[in-house]
């Protein structure tokens, strides 16, 4: 059996989230839309939720802010309510004293998914949209 150097990196010694980071992030835009958090609580297999507000939104992740303190996963779905947006994986980059989280999407989220969230935003910036029942 062939002794491995300890000094080369693994890929299990990897960061998780190593291949979403160096992903190109889209910029983001400001928005106002309420959202679920939904998650499983100690690996059991029932899922919690949580509202939230979704302040900033790209294709690739989003800001959202939290009403209450809880120790939040690493690993939670997203759910966009008034949007009707699927659910969304997700993955914590950040969260701030603030209550605020800075998330990262599993999947990329398509660009009528990102329409209807401008459209069912209260955020000022998106008050003129309208949802493209065609395309």
């Amino acid at each position: 059996m062939p002794v491995r150097n300890s000094d080369q990196p693994t890929y299990l010694s990897r960061e998780q989230s190593f291949m979403y980071d160096r992903e190109v992030n889209f910029p983001m835009e400001d928005t106002m839309n309420e959202a679920r958090i939904e998650y499983t609580e100690k690996g059991i297999s029932n899922l919690s939720s949580r509202r939230c507000q979704v302040i900033r939104v790209s294709k690739s992740g989003a800001i959202l802010s939290i009403p209450t303190q809880f120790k939040l996963p690493q690993n939670f779905y997203l759910e966009f309510v008034g949007a009707r947006v699927p659910m969304v994986g997700c993955l914590t980059k950040r969260v701030h004293a603030d209550n605020k989280v800075e998330a990262r999407f599993l999947r990329m989220l398509t660009d009528r998914d990102i329409n209807r969230i401008f459209v069912y935003s209260t955020h000022p910036n998106h008050r003129n949209r309208v949802l493209d029942i065609y395309g």
